[in-house]
This record gives structure tokens, sequence and C-alpha cells, in this order.
């Protein structure tokens, strides 16, 4: 492959250069330097499937004869770009956080999610002057990279780590299901959302990251040949003999094997205080996402479960995510108020430490409560409130409350699952609700449906 002198290249994009022109002079570049040729791999105006929508540029490489410009089927990397200023010369900011940013990403979220592009796994947005690249995991999209200021010093180690990244995709979405309020039900979500990935044929490693160990006594497990505490404090512990294999018995009497689960163990008590944690532990609440680097390439889902306080756990639980998963109570005022906190203050003190654009929250849910009318009204009042307090803070709470609401029309749906005695009492079976009872099959059939699988 030529050589691309990214000094030329840079140097050639006018200051108010169309996004026609950033598409011709550098996408296109930019495309061809991870690895898709112009002229068979690189697609044009894809055609998405959605409505009239094109996405700038598609680009797969090609299988045996199929050329992926002439066939135009299953594209693997879509790319959207945008210009460097508009006919008024007004410039394009396309910065993390601005309106033009947060169109564009919600734009190649779109796409990435659209009919013709449903083996699609990356996208990228850019304009030439800022770029970021997106995951795609089922329904999810999520950042790969920060949305990073594009300079001659740094564009070839930024397309190189781009195409590292596509090139070797990482299997595993990581969910931490967390919310600052106890009692809003994050064990059973996390047992049953396990159960029923592993009814959809998905390989599943579940993680009880508290010392409390609700989870782990749950299943009625026992810790591994290796605990997760000697992991935290060794960094030479082989961290894949914390795994242990979560079976059950059929009324036969066969063994089945469910999913995953590293355990937690009682000496992770000591690690409840913090400044313990972080003189014992090398790279304190950064610890876990290197533990479970390994698991990455393994399970097709990696679920955490961890304590509610802001401190070690549930640091390190949101450190090594992709996505957080929030349930609340419609009837709980503090579990609503507590999720504003996670999406608006935890998160984005993460994100900043970690630098890549992760983790981010997935839309909030009500858990395990029978909802009347009246009730939802006065949950609904009350989230009206915080969006509009999150709102003359700087925040947009309103994807994270009320995710089916459009540009000027507030729509108040919130996924919800319904409380029944089996699901309270599966716990004494040792075994998730989802594999006793077929309402609770259906309502966490529908959680995966809503946020992870299409």
């Amino acid at each position: 492959m030529t050589t691309i002198n990214w000094n030329e290249v840079l140097d050639g994009i006018p200051d108010n250069a169309s996004e026609a022109i950033v598409n011709s002079q550098f996408v296109s570049v930019l495309i061809e330097a991870l690895g898709f040729t112009k002229n068979e791999m690189q697609f044009p105006q894809f055609p998405t499937g959605r409505s009239a929508d094109t996405v700038d540029f598609a680009a797969r490489k090609n299988i045996g004869t199929d050329k992926f410009l002439f066939s135009g089927v299953a594209p693997y990397l879509l790319v959207e770009g945008k210009g460097r200023a508009i006919a008024t010369g007004a410039k394009i900011n396309l910065a993390e956080g601005t309106p033009k940013y947060n169109t564009t990403r919600e734009q190649i979220k779109k796409y990435l999610l659209s009919p013709n592009c449903e083996m699609a796994q990356w996208g990228i947005i850019t304009n030439g002057i800022h770029i970021q690249l997106f995951r795609r995991h089922g329904k999810v999209v999520i950042p790969a990279t920060a949305c990073t200021l594009i300079n001659k010093g740094n564009i070839s180690a930024i397309v190189q780590h781009i195409k590292s990244l596509i090139d070797n995709p990482p299997r595993a979405l990581t969910v931490c299901i967390y919310n600052n309020k106890g009692g809003v039900g994050k064990t059973t979500t996390t047992l049953n959302l396990a159960a029923i990935l592993r009814k959809q044929k998905k390989n599943v490693l579940v993680v009880d990251f508290d010392s409390q160990r609700d989870l782990t006594r749950t299943l009625g497990l026992d810790v591994g040949a290796i605990t997760l505490s000697d992991c935290l404090t060794d960094t030479k512990a082989d961290v894949n003999k914390t795994v242990v294999n979560f079976n059950h018995k059929d009324k036969r009497g066969k063994i089945i094997h469910f999913f995953d689960v590293i355990p937690s163990s009682d000496d992770m008590e000591e690690f409840t205080d913090q400044r313990l944690a972080e003189s014992k532990i090398q790279k304190g609440a950064k610890r876990l996402r290197d533990i479970l680097k390994p698991f990455v390439s393994q399970y097709d889902y990696i679920l955490i479960d961890c304590p509610t306080q802001w401190l070690f756990f549930s640091q390190s639980s949101v450190y090594a995510s992709d996505v957080v998963l929030i349930p609340t109570k419609h009837n709980g005022l503090a579990s609503l108020h507590n999720a504003a906190r996670v999406i608006t203050q935890f998160i984005p003190e993460i994100k900043q430490v970690r630098g890549d654009g992760g983790p981010i929250a997935l839309p909030i849910f009500f858990n395990g409560e029978k909802i009347t009318d009246s009730a939802l009204q006065t949950a609904n009042q009350e989230i009206g409130k915080i969006i509009a307090q999150a709102k003359k803070d700087g925040f947009d709470l309103l994807p994270y409350y009320w995710p089916k609401s459009t540009p000027g029309k507030e729509i108040k749906t919130i996924f919800s699952i319904s409380s029944y005695a089996t699901v309270a009492n599966a716990a004494f079976s040792h075994i998730p609700a989802v594999f006793l009872n077929n309402i609770a099959l259906e309502h966490y059939s529908g959680l995966i449906k809503e946020y992870f699988l299409k």
C-alpha cells in the first residue's frame, strides 16, 4: 500500500472546506489508510436501507471474487464525513458536546443500526479536524476512541490506533449494572440478564464485584482455585482460575452449563476501606479492567454486579465497563435522582480518567414494581423536574429517561419489568427466575430486546 503523506493531505484541505471536499480529500484517503482500497472496497453514498438515508462511505474487505463496491453487501465500516464550514462560512465544530457533534453521533448510530448495515461493526465521524471511532455490539453503539482533535503530529498515530482496533475487534460487551441507590434489583437484574442472554446462545461471564457476595450466594457457588481478591493484589495471578461454571440439573438429572461466574470471596471485605484498597491494589480502581481484559475475546457479554456506594467497588466496575445499565424504581424518588448522579457525575468522572470515550449510560428502566397510571404520572412529573434541572446545569437527560422522545415531542415511555413472587423466590432455588417462570422469561426477553439484541 502506498505510504500516505498526511502533512500534504491536511495542508490540502481548505479551512472552509465543504463536506464534499473533506470526503474526497480526507475521508476516502483515511479509509484507504485503514486498509480499504478506493476502487473495490469503498462504497460512496451507501444506502442504509432506512428510508432514503445514505452514509457517506461504507467499506469492507473483498471476499474472494466478491468486490464490495459492486455487491454492496454486508459493510464492515461506515464513515460519515462533515464539512469544516457551511456555505455562509460559519465554522462547523465537531468537538464532543457541541450541537453538531451530538447530531452527527446520533446519525452514525442510526446508520449502524439500519437494515443494510447489520454486519457493520464500526463507524467513524470526522471533518478532518476532529475524529471519533464507534463500535457496534448488537443494538449498542459505543465510543471506541475519544473524539480527538487532529493535527500533523498525531494523525499517523490516530489512524494506526483506529486500524488496530477495527482489525482486532473485541468480542464482548462489558455491562455494569449500577445505580447509586440500593434496593433497585441490581443483582436480580444481573442474574436474569445473564440467563436470558444464555438462552439466546450468547457466551456470558458474570462478575460478582461486591464484598457482600449476594450474587455468589444466590447461585450457591464457591470461589475458584484463585480468588478475585488474589488477582486484585497479585498482578501475576492466573485470572482464568477465578472462573467457575454455573451449572444446574434439569428434571432428568442432566447437568446443564448456563454461564460462567467470577465469584466474590469473603476477603473482599477488606477493600471496603477505600484507603486500604488504593494502597494494596496496583492501579487502584483501574485494576479490574486489566483483570477482565483476557475475557473480552472469550465471551459475548461480561456482566458486573457491584455495590451502591461510589467507592472502590463501584468505581472499578464502571471503569471496567463499556456501558452502564441503570435499574430504578418508579416509586423510589432517590433511585430516580441517583440515576441522574450516575449519568451526570460518576460516568463523566470515569470517562475523563479513561480518555477513550467510555463508558456510556444506557437509558434507565423501572425494575420490579407494579405500576398504576397515577403512580406513573407521579414518577414522570418528578422525572420532568430532574430533566429540567439537569438542562440548567448543561446536561441533556432526555435520552436517558425518555429515550423515545424526538425533537419537539416528549414521549414519556420507560421500559419496565414487573414484580412477581417467583422472581424473588428464585433465589431459594439458586437459579435465575427466567429458568423457572415464563412470565419472568417474557419480561427479561423484553429487556435484552430493548437494550442489547435486535
